[in-house]
């Protein structure tokens, strides 16, 4: 164990509850927005080019994999184990992202133009793809450094330049095109922004430079994270794809809008990973006693938020298409809807899996588990949509979510028997809080979701107390975590 991995454990254990804290904060507020400004874009565009819109979003998260080939995820784990090269990481990356942009491009160009007959849409999109892998790189080195807040800025103020152009181009009645151009520009401020950051905080001294070597040991490093994030698209997309290919362009509009609330949520397992994953790749190394209750806690936490969504999505599920369905085009997306609600809990679930993989150097069966159920979602896809359309797509992704839990439960545990979660025992007082609470809102589901959601909620976290769900430690390790950072944040 060397001094330099015991100080990123210590640092990053210090702060891991409250940057989850604060950056959940921070993305809550601005999914809230974003899902306010999607549901005006979508009403404006309607179910057709809707649907266009979103089959070139789909495309692009398969294509992404080329502009990083996985090198993304092993910076942000190497760079919290070794912030003295930190600079030389990033640098050789960016340089390197100069050539696999160039490569993803032309593969997108192709994709879109003979694969979705959008060939209009292949100027926008490609600089999309660009300003993304850019933004992603360069955002995630706040993660390596434990300094989740400044990406916090960074997503709330990409989330106003969105709402603002969005807004703007509903106003002029815009097409497809604007819309991704808009987007792009909210990514090129997180360039410049996260640029600007690390150099004034000094997170690093960036120096541009390819180290191939690097680059060579990198590789076989890197590529089961870009294969894991490749058949993670592929199984989220597959549905879009295969409905675009078999079915009209209104029906992708329908299952996506019933998709962008189940997508929304992924935010929050994402804003907890991000900030748990590297303290995770520090204990691995340094204080292997602390992983399992790390990775226990972890999951715990997931299944507490997770859940509750799943239960309170699927009573209230007529009130929220409503409040999303303005203009009447996505009546039908109800339906879909009310079925993706069971896939929140295995949504929110599978981070622990996916990040205790990568963070234990196993990213390997972190892409089996991924192809397995890929695997699955595209036969099952290919095997009922032709003939059950946008309804079969939404039961296909439940199944996969619930499938990528069991092989990510059952792979961390491997040759590792240390690491076996007892789901059940950490699990079983929050399901029973959770139906507690759906009872409470099946009497009331019709009326508006401003006063049954709160109700709800507030009947889940009575039922929490009583049954004793969380513990008192935990309670203290959150109590002290957000202390602490409010303590920083008087002092600063």
């Amino acid at each position: 164990m060397t001094d330099t991995a015991e100080g990123a454990a210590a640092q990053l254990g210090t702060r891991a509850v409250s940057n989850s804290l604060f950056i959940l904060a921070a993305r809550t507020i601005s999914r809230v927005i974003s899902l306010v400004v999607v549901i005006v874009l979508a009403n404006a565009l309607g179910d057709t080019r809707y649907g266009q819109y979103t089959t070139l979003v789909a495309y692009s998260g398969l294509v992404a994999v080329v502009g990083d080939l996985g090198f993304q995820s092993l910076y942000t784990r190497e760079a919290a184990r070794n912030r003295a090269a930190l600079g030389d990481y990033l640098g050789t990356l960016i340089v390197l992202r100069v050539v696999l942009a160039a490569a993803a491009s032309i593969v997108f160009a192709l994709a879109l133009g003979l694969g979705a007959g959008l060939p209009s849409l292949i100027i926008p999109g490609c600089a999309l793809l660009v300003a993304t892998a850019y933004a992603s790189l360069l955002r995630n080195t706040f993660y390596s450094v434990g300094r989740a807040e400044f990406d916090a800025i960074a997503i709330v103020a990409e989330t106003i330049i969105q709402a603002a152009l969005i807004l703007f181009g509903a106003r002029r009645h815009s097409g497809v095109s604007y819309y991704v151009w808009a987007y792009t520009a909210s990514f090129a401020f997180t360039i410049v922004y996260s640029v600007v950051v690390i150099r004034v905080f000094r997170m690093g001294s960036i120096r541009l430079a390819l180290d191939l070597d690097l680059v060579r040991r990198w590789w076989p490093l890197a590529l089961p994270f870009a294969l894991t994030f490749f058949l993670t698209n592929a199984y989220f997309r597959a549905g879009v794809l295969i409905l675009q290919q078999f079915r009209s362009f209104a029906e992708v509009g329908w299952y996506t809008f019933a998709y962008k609330p189940f997508e929304a949520l992924q935010f929050v397992p994402l804003a907890i990973q991000v900030v748990v994953y590297p303290l995770l790749g520090v204990y691995f190394v340094s204080d292997p006693s602390r992983l399992k209750l790390a990775y226990e806690r972890f999951f715990k936490v997931l299944v507490l938020l997770g859940w509750p969504l799943t239960v309170g999505t699927f009573v209230l599920v007529h009130p929220i298409n409503q409040i999303f369905n303005r203009s009447g085009a996505f009546a039908q997306s109800e339906q879909s809807l009310r079925i993706l609600a069971f896939g929140i809990v295995f949504l929110f679930a599978n981070s622990a899996f996916y990040a205790m993989l990568n963070a234990t150097n196993r990213q390997g069966l972190n892409a089996w588990a991924t192809a397995l159920a890929a695997a699955i979602n595209i036969a099952l896809n290919f095997a009922f949509i032709p003939f059950y359309g946008f309804m079969a797509a939404s039961v296909m992704t439940v199944l996969t979510e619930a499938a990528l839990c069991g092989f990510g439960w059952w792979f961390v545990q491997t040759k590792r028997p240390e690491l076996r979660l007892p789901v059940i025992n950490l699990s079983w007082k929050i399901l029973l809080a959770g139906v507690a609470m759906g009872i409470a809102l099946y009497p009331v589901r019709r009326y508006t979701i401003f006063l049954t959601a709160p109700a709800g909620f507030a009947v889940y976290l009575v039922a929490i107390y009583l049954l004793r769900a969380i513990e008192p430690e935990e309670w203290r390790l959150a109590r002290a975590g957000l202390l602490a950072r409010i303590g920083r944040g008087t002092a600063a």
